[in-house]
């Protein structure tokens, strides 16, 4: 050991120090502080504190039921479904804005602050100092972790403090009903409208734009036309969706060309797919000829014609619907039936 060597002087477990004649060198380890003094909270040794603390906090859950009570007034008592001139739109919405932020707002908050007042100055403020250990304690410990977990319930005092305990109950229990007013007026429910579409047996199909029938004798190989069914106007309901839904694209192969499962939809050689993209909705109106491939412009997904419109290349996973067809007695292609799957991208329960 050279004379420069630091020699270690011990002064009690856990302070072992480093003396040097170097203002700059540190010490090997460094003392234990400790914790601070534990100062109480004036609800710990004041009764009358502890009281008050508790009407707080019921006061910050009642007034969060307050604000979820204007939030569904608000929402249920200014109506737009009268008329009215613009200006009185206006005001209306503005008013019906202003009064669900402020709701939604004291709804939120008076839920938080109570909780978080609650914690502060009526539940437990002891510090605890615990060693590291194993990720997977012993059934001991495992025992005590659960008792700790009850013991901490009954020191949260719901079991003794009716008063935040039913206030509590009665914000937790509103809070959630302007979500449940405010998603429902996003529209209504779907239902199956998503599943069908405008074709049913025996509509002709249609050129569009044009707006005339289309004869078989009229396709020729290697030909492609835009398709909407039979009575599909602008009168119908819900026109645009249901034309978006109801697009098809009308080709004409060689019969031999197609596969198996392609021929009972199929019409001597000519087909017909859903236009929209089974990725993300857009429409797929790009025809190779050479390679019988339907190219989707948006994220280049490609379906193979002659495989019953097989993806083979791009994102999309599905195949595109066909629209089984077929001629009536005028020699005019109609559909056999609808489609047997939902056309366009996936969804959750898509039927």
């Amino acid at each position: 050991m050279s004379a420069n060597t630091p020699v270690p002087q011990h002064n009690g477990p856990g302070r072992e120090v480093v003396p040097t004649d170097r203002g700059t060198a540190l010490p090997q380890r460094f003392e234990n502080p400790g914790l601070e003094p534990h100062r109480h909270r004036m609800a710990d040794v004041d009764p009358k504190a502890a009281k008050r603390a508790e009407r707080q906090v019921a006061t910050l859950f009642g007034i969060s039921a307050l604000g979820t009570v204007i939030t569904l007034v608000a929402y249920f008592t200014i109506k737009f479904d009268t008329p009215m001139s613009f200006m009185d739109h206006l005001a209306r919405t503005r008013l019906s804005t202003e009064l669900l932020g402020i709701g939604l707002t004291l709804a939120l908050f008076g839920l938080g602050a109570g909780a978080v007042h609650w914690a502060k100055t009526l539940m437990p403020d002891e510090e605890r100092v615990e060693d590291r250990h194993l990720q997977r304690g012993s059934d001991a410990d495992r025992r005590d972790a659960v008792a700790i977990l009850k013991e901490g319930a009954a020191e949260s005092g719901v079991g003794r403090r009716p008063l935040i305990r039913n206030s509590l109950i009665g914000a937790l229990a509103l809070v959630p009903l302007p979500a449940v007013a405010l998603l429902r007026d996003t529209g209504p429910m779907p239902g199956n409208n998503l599943s069908t579409t405008f074709w049913k047996p025996g509509l002709k199909l249609i050129k569009d734009p044009q707006g005339t029938p289309v004869k078989a004798a009229d396709m020729r190989i290697g030909s492609v036309v835009h398709i909407v069914p039979e009575g599909l106007t602008e009168e119908t309901p819900d026109y645009l969706e249901e034309k978006a839904k109801a697009a098809v694209l009308l080709l004409r192969l060689e019969p031999d060309q197609l596969d198996a499962k392609s021929q009972p939809g199929a019409y001597e050689g000519i087909v017909a797919y859903s236009k929209i993209c089974t990725h993300m909705g857009c429409p797929v109106a790009l025809y190779e000829q050479q390679t019988h491939h339907l190219l989707c412009p948006c994220h280049q997904s490609t379906f193979d014609v002659t495989q019953d419109c097989k993806v083979v290349f791009g994102p999309a996973k599905r195949p595109l619907p066909q629209l089984a067809i077929t001629v009536d007695t005028d020699g005019y292609l109609v559909a056999k039936h609808g489609f047997t799957q939902a056309v366009g991208p996936s969804f959750w329960e898509r039927g």
